[in-house]
Order: structure tokens, then C-alpha cells, then sequence
């Protein structure tokens, strides 16, 4: 592949908004949740399963990031970058399916979610990545 900016904008895209997510989930859960509607409360419980999937978004956004400069780990981070996104933007679609429409910030994170997956499947499948 010839190394383009297109592969490496979204990488970096990718993984800023992974990061940034994640560490306000992890560090900042009450409020980040608070801005869309869903209050945590006090339970122990609760925000260790809200701080987990917060840890995973800032790890992988820390992958996706650093496959801007090692070329050798770009085509795994894009497909990881894919993964992850369209997961969460899949698991949001089901949840409108069988719970309604939630918060507007929530059906805004499902299209970015969808969004950017769709947009790493379009780098993965148009550029010459190597493996």
C-alpha cells in the first residue's frame, strides 16, 4: 500500500474518539452518562460494568492511534477499529429495535459508531494495506 493520509486520518480519528470516550467513561462515568440521560447512581456494581467496556475503548483508541505511525500494525488496527465501532453501533440499532428510541446523544453516538466502522471498511477494502 502506498502510505496515504486517508488510512492514517482514520486511524487517528479512530482512535481519538476511542480514547476520549473511553476515558471519560472510565474517569467521569456519572457525568458523560448524565449528558445523555442515564443517571448510574451509587451502585458498586453498575460502574464496574460501565468502567470495563470504558477501558477497551481507551486501549483499542490507544491501537488505533498508534498504527498512524507503525505501518506494520495498520491493517490489524483498522480491522479492530471496524469491529469495535460497528459493535457498538449493531448493539445500538437491536437496543432501538427492542427498547425504542432512547436519548438524541445516544442515537448520535449509534450513526458516528456506524459511521466510522463503515468508513474502515471502505479504507480496508480500497487501499493496499499489507498484513
Amino acid at each position: 500500500m502506498k502510505d496515504t493520509i486517508w488510512v492514517k486520518l482514520v486511524l487517528a480519528l479512530s482512535g481519538i474518539i476511542g480514547v476520549a470516550i473511553g476515558l471519560s467513561a472510565l474517569f467521569w462515568p456519572r457525568a458523560f452518562f448524565a449528558s445523555s440521560g442515564t443517571i448510574l447512581g451509587d451502585d458498586i456494581s453498575l460502574m464496574s460494568e460501565v468502567r470495563a467496556p470504558a477501558m477497551v475503548l481507551v486501549l483499542f483508541g490507544a491501537v488505533m492511534m498508534g498504527a498512524v505511525v507503525v505501518p506494520k500494525i495498520r491493517k490489524g488496527a483498522l480491522w479492530a477499529a471496524a469491529l469495535l465501532y460497528l459493535s457498538y453501533g449493531m448493539g445500538r440499532v437491536i437496543s432501538v429495535a427492542l427498547d425504542g428510541v432512547p436519548h438524541a446523544n445516544i442515537l448520535m453516538a449509534l450513526v458516528i459508531e456506524l459511521g466510522i466502522g463503515l468508513l474502515c471498511i471502505y479504507v480496508l477494502r480500497t487501499q493496499r494495506i499489507p498484513a
